[in-house]
């Protein structure tokens, strides 16, 4: 469902948008929307990302060559 929505920008920023408009062949309705929409996508992605310590640590055991028989081995030393 689409909806009117009316924008008050500064005289520049509407000539930007309907520069830019032009040379993309996009409405600036359409402009819009795709940026609402790049924001959340990013805020959505944002919120699932790691921490800088789990960061740090991906990718870390990549070269390892650990088995399933190893995890448990590890599970059994550590838990029993």
């Amino acid at each position: 469902m689409n909806t009117k929505l009316t924008l008050r920008l500064d005289d520049h920023l509407i000539k930007s948008a309907k520069e830019y408009s032009a040379q993309t062949g996009k409405s600036v309705s359409k402009i819009v929307s795709d940026f609402f929409t790049i924001i959340k996508n990013e805020k959505l992605t944002k919120n699932y990302s790691n921490t800088p310590t789990v960061q740090s640590l991906k990718g870390i055991l990549s070269d390892a060559k650990l088995s399933d028989e190893d995890y448990k081995n590890y599970l059994d030393e550590k838990y029993l």
